[in-house]
């Protein structure tokens, strides 16, 4: 009986790259609509607003900017490492200690610093920060074996507990000490707080994150390090034939990706909310990055456009509330992302292989891999 299989497709054309992710996101809006007919809501009108508050208004542009800023560098930071066969999950925690890194450096400081100097700091400590918390999982790995995915999750969870417990645990210098009955994170600096655009509030995170995805791209493409990381993803066992240090590339690629984690934690310190907010870092930016990740299909480059497209979706779940005639729970952008990661990761499938009829007779038993066409004539 004539079916349906899947083979690998030997050279995939450029139309194909860009043509899943655009038809990933279109089947997560057709699930959502979906969703939202089922609750009795409107899903063109639910669309429509989206648009209107994230990529029509100067406030919403703005809002959408600040959002993509922290998530260009975390889809980078999931991207450099899922590209080598890397499952760094950890960028959630990573981005949570590059924040208190960022907030410790800059309130350490102090006041009257060269604006200069504090800012370079900030980002400096925001990368090391996540460099550090990332470096468990990469040495595990590399010398361990042990599973990167496993303790960089895990991780994640450490990291949410030593935020909150530095402003709601203990008085610690992380601690506005003048908001005892409210506890909230000490105000960092002016001289370390990142410039922000004219009269809004997109600010130096936005710049850092996409020199940040150009200089990944060219480090990749044009360097001997990127070189050796490309023949790691591609093959280990290559890459150990050829001389090249698995373990070397293992934590080097892991560090990068947790200090890319980092300086968005750095950002939304010094950038968007002015202190260690551990109630304003808990966004899922992390967990989200995994999908600019992969709906970038890993290029650091696609990451900046994606960011953007996902940062409008996110940002648009609180302004739905007061959407004239429409009772839409603000889990809609939740729910739309986790539809796009989902047909993001099974258009994977269609980039690698393609749908082709199966042959009318199965192979035989001693080939199991031929086809036979009918010319070849019997056999012995």
């Amino acid at each position: 009986m004539r079916g349906w299989q899947l083979e690998p497709r030997r050279d995939v054309q450029p139309g194909v790259l860009l043509v899943v992710p655009v038809l990933s996101v279109l089947a997560a809006l057709v699930v959502g609509a979906v969703f939202l007919s089922a609750i009795g809501l409107a899903p063109v009108a639910v669309y429509r607003e989206i648009l209107r508050v994230s990529y029509t208004t100067g406030y919403g542009i703005a809002d959408t900017l600040v959002a993509a800023s922290a998530l260009i560098l975390t889809g980078l930071a999931a991207g450099i490492a899922f590209r080598f066969k890397l499952y760094n999950i950890g960028g959630e925690g990573q981005l949570y200690v590059g924040a208190i890194a960022a907030a410790g450096a800059a309130l350490w400081l102090g006041e009257g610093a060269s604006p200069a100097l504090a800012i370079a700091v900030v980002i400096v400590a925001g990368a090391a920060g996540g460099m550090i918390w990332v470096a468990i999982p990469a040495l595990a790995r590399a010398y361990l074996n042990t599973s990167e995915i496993i303790t960089s999750l895990l991780l994640n969870y450490v990291a949410l507990s030593l935020l909150q417990y530095l402003i709601f645990g203990a008085n610690t210098p992380w601690r506005d000490p003048n908001s005892p009955t409210f506890p909230r994170g000490a105000p960092i600096p002016a001289e370390a707080v990142f410039p922000r655009w004219a009269t809004t509030r997109v600010h130096l995170g936005l710049v850092v994150a996409v020199v940040a995805a150009v200089l990944i791209a060219v480090v990749i493409s044009r360097t001997r390090w990127g070189f050796h990381w490309r023949i790691f993803g591609d093959s280990p066992e290559a890459a150990r034939y050829a001389g090249i240090s698995s373990r070397q590339v293992i934590v080097v690629v892991l560090l990068l990706s947790g200090a890319l984690a980092g300086l968005a934690g750095a950002g939304e310190v010094a950038g968007r909310a002015g202190r260690l907010d551990p109630n304003g870092l808990v966004l899922n930016l992390g967990y989200n990055g995994i999908i600019v990740a992969a709906l970038a299909r890993y290029n650091p480059l696609a990451v900046i456009p994606v960011g953007v497209l996902l940062g409008g979706i996110l940002n648009a779940g609180p302004a739905l509330q007061s959407l004239p005639g429409q009772n839409v729970p603000v889990a809609i952008s939740t729910t739309l992302t986790g539809a796009i990661l989902i047909f993001a990761l099974a258009g994977e499938l269609f980039v690698r292989y393609r749908p082709t009829r199966r042959p009318d007779a199965p192979p035989s038993d001693g080939d199991p891999v031929s086809v036979g066409t009918g010319d070849e004539g019997g056999r012995a």
